[in-house]
Formats: C-alpha cells, sequence, structure tokens
C-alpha cells in the first residue's frame, strides 16, 4: 500500500519528526493543527472561535493536498486549553461539518505549544475512490 507525507514546511517538522498528514490507501491522517498562518505566525489570537476556524482550514489544505476534501473527514480530535470556550470552538468545527458529522471528541488539556494557542484539532478522512 502505498504512502504520502505531506509537509507544512514549519521548522518544527523535521525537528519533532512529523508530517503534517500522512496518507496510506484511502485513509488521511491530519497531525494535530494549530491555528498558524502560511508563515507560522498565530492566527486569532485571544479568540477560540477565529483560532478553530484557522485550524479546519489548516486540515481543509493538508486534505486537498492529498486528494481530499472535507466531507471525507471521518474523526475530528480537538484540544482545548479552556473548556469554559467550548461553545464558540463547536459552533466553528459545527460550521464546516454541520451536514458531514464526522465522529469527534473535545477535551482540556493543561497547554498546548505555545501558550497563546487555545486549540488543537486532528482529522481522519476516508476516501471511498482512492
Amino acid at each position: 500500500m502505498s504512502r504520502k507525507n505531506i509537509s507544512s514546511g514549519t521548522e518544527w517538522e523535521p525537528y519533532v519528526g512529523y508530517s503534517r498528514a500522512v496518507r496510506v490507501g484511502s485513509t488521511i491522517y491530519v497531525s494535530g493543527t494549530t491555528a498558524t498562518d502560511d508563515h507560522g505566525k498565530l492566527a486569532g489570537s485571544g479568540h477560540p472561535y477565529h483560532q478553530t476556524i484557522r485550524c479546519l482550514r489548516n486540515i481543509e489544505n493538508a486534505l486537498e493536498r492529498l486528494g481530499a476534501k472535507m466531507s471525507d473527514v471521518v474523526r475530528t480530535r480537538m484540544y482545548v486549553v479552556d473548556i469554559s470556550q467550548w461553545k464558540e470552538i463547536g459552533r466553528a468545527h459545527g460550521e464546516f461539518f454541520g451536514g458531514i458529522l464526522p465522529a469527534s471528541t473535545m477535551v482540556e488539556v493543561s497547554g498546548l505549544v505555545d501558550p497563546e494557542m487555545l486549540v488543537e484539532i486532528e482529522a481522519e478522512a476516508v476516501l471511498t475512490e482512492p
């Protein structure tokens, strides 16, 4: 079975040893994705809704590079630093996935790699036609 890795181009991927996303056959795994822009700078500082939108756009970009779309997503995992912000984060997630309804998890964590990051999201997608 073939494997294809893609990179977001950040300095952290080779340092930590991971890929933005990996496609094996018809399954795509997207690593924990934060609200960074194309230059690696945090977008939406202090705003959980805006950070979630940026995370999901970054995931969408990774999926497209591997021949998938958001409608192929079957599972997401959301890691949030303040669970009291779940409605804003959930609203953004719902705007992307309301008609798709992937299996999903949201958990509070003690922190992310940058203290200004409020949310990190993983995704898994399955292509019905590889």
